[in-house]
């Protein structure tokens, strides 16, 4: 049975989830789960998590903790990669930085200076990760849900080639949206998703040969549905089809809803009309930060729910497409995903080395891309303007380039919008040196780019 290593497993949340799904699933239900995190307090909350699992199902399967990344990834057969460079300090900087320089983020994990910094502090272990296993583990695969996803997965095509998949519940959780408001049973509908990831587009959306596109329009513009997703319903208006990210979260990679402070406040939170929709989902500036400082001070309440069974189990799969992926290999019975992978000619009318969200094949030969072709021209090159940014990131996590820092930043759609020239490059400035602990290689490069020229 397949060994299946976590790469940052003290993300208690999703350990739980992920291992959940692994251990409903039957083929995998004898594996040995190795759980890696560089804190031991939250390994060992994860490691009595999974254990619990296991106990109260009465499975074979085997569970280990270690905070040795090289024995973890020794001898697997799939490797997960969930972790936080810095965690939510480093996260902070992200969010809080900018801020005082007007660009108002959301959530600030996949573009904007906070997912640019992000990537920046990233990628550089994503890395290392992948030459362990070229060396430890040469026929594992990767699955990665590292944000910022297109970055981080881009670079490990760029520098190190290895097979991989990005995986993110975006599509997913869209489609299954569009068919409760559709009023159709989610098992009789067909969907096309394509794009990148956080920024891709339901292209087809049919039950049997029925297009459902036109009833799902009508049925968004009613005030039961309107008020929860209404940026995303103004995008479906404007350029004709529905984006998979939230409102709030969609509201960062583009220059329309979040130029000032009162714009936030007095125009884009108050389209949501629903109590319970939070501040979050309302697009509030450092919405994601709060709720995951929130999430933080309740982990250990949860931990011990869950411990003494207070917290009954889950008895289904969550819709995460991961155990389905080590289903489909070990099983060899294929299934479709929505992947992040290398373009390679997948999406014809974006770049061919970027990577993409697109549907793919995976049974015993792994994960296979498939061809979509040109994407509709206005959503074409609407992404191209978040893959410029992705590309001078990459860039400059591959080359330590500072300039290209300043490039990625100052061609982000939202910084764009709302700064000068100069000041996003002190607003950079600030950022390095307050990750320096992060971005060691970024300060010392200026340093003696500084020493050179004096």
């Amino acid at each position: 049975m397949p060994k299946i290593t976590f790469i940052g497993a003290g993300s208690i949340t999703f350990t739980r989830n992920l291992t959940s799904d692994i251990l409903l699933t039957p083929a995998l239900q004898e594996s040995t789960i190795t759980l890696m995190d560089v804190d031991e307090t939250r390994l060992q909350w994860a490691r009595n998590l999974v254990q619990s699992m296991i106990d109260r199902r009465g499975l074979k399967a085997r569970v280990e903790a270690t905070t040795d990344r090289r024995a973890a990834i020794k001898g697997a057969d799939y490797v997960v990669t969930t972790f936080q460079v810095g965690g939510l300090s480093a996260y902070q900087y992200d969010i809080e930085i900018p801020e005082r320089y007007g660009v108002e983020q959301c959530v600030g994990d996949t573009l904007n200076p906070g997912g640019i910094f992000r990537a920046l502090r990233s990628i550089p272990l994503l890395l290392d990760i992948c030459r362990e296993m070229d060396e430890l583990a040469p026929n594992a695969l990767l699955l990665n849900n590292v944000n910022p996803m297109v970055p981080c997965c881009w670079a490990i095509d760029r520098a190190i080639g290895r097979p991989f998949v990005g995986l993110c519940h975006s599509a997913q959780g869209t489609t299954r949206l569009m068919a409760r408001w559709s009023g159709v049973p989610y098992s009789e509908v067909t969907y096309l998703v394509a794009g990148i990831n956080h920024l891709a587009f339901v292209l087809e959306f049919k039950r049997g040969k029925d297009d459902l596109y036109p009833r799902f329009r009508e049925a968004a513009h009613e005030e039961e549905f309107y008020g929860r997703e209404p940026l995303r319903i103004q995008m479906m208006d404007h350029l004709g089809y529905f984006v998979t990210e939230s409102s709030g979260h969609l509201s960062e990679y583009v220059p329309y809803f979040r130029k000032n402070t009162r714009m936030v406040n007095e125009e884009l939170a108050p389209q949501f009309k629903f109590e319970g929709v939070g501040a979050f989902d309302q697009g509030r500036t450092g919405g994601y930060l709060r709720w995951s400082l929130e999430r933080r001070d309740a982990y250990q309440q949860e931990y011990e729910a869950y411990i003494s069974g207070e917290r009954e189990d889950a008895t289904e799969r969550t819709p995460e497409y991961a155990s389905a992926i080590m289903e489909a290999m070990e099983t060899n019975q294929p299934i479709t995903i929505n992947g992040n992978v290398p373009n390679r000619g997948a999406i014809t009318n974006l770049p061919a080395d970027c990577c993409v969200e697109v549907p793919c094949v995976v049974d015993g030969n792994g994960v296979q891309r498939t061809i979509v072709g040109d994407l509709p021209r206005q959503l074409a090159a609407l992404i191209r303007t978040n893959v410029n940014v992705q590309d001078l990131t990459v860039e400059a996590a591959l080359t330590l380039d500072r300039a290209a820092v300043y490039h990625a930043v100052s061609l982000d759609p939202l910084t764009a919008a709302v700064l000068t020239l100069p000041q996003i490059h002190a607003m950079v400035d600030e950022m390095l040196e307050a990750q320096a602990r992060w971005l060691p290689s970024f300060i010392n490069r200026r340093r003696s780019f500084a020493r050179a020229t004096a």
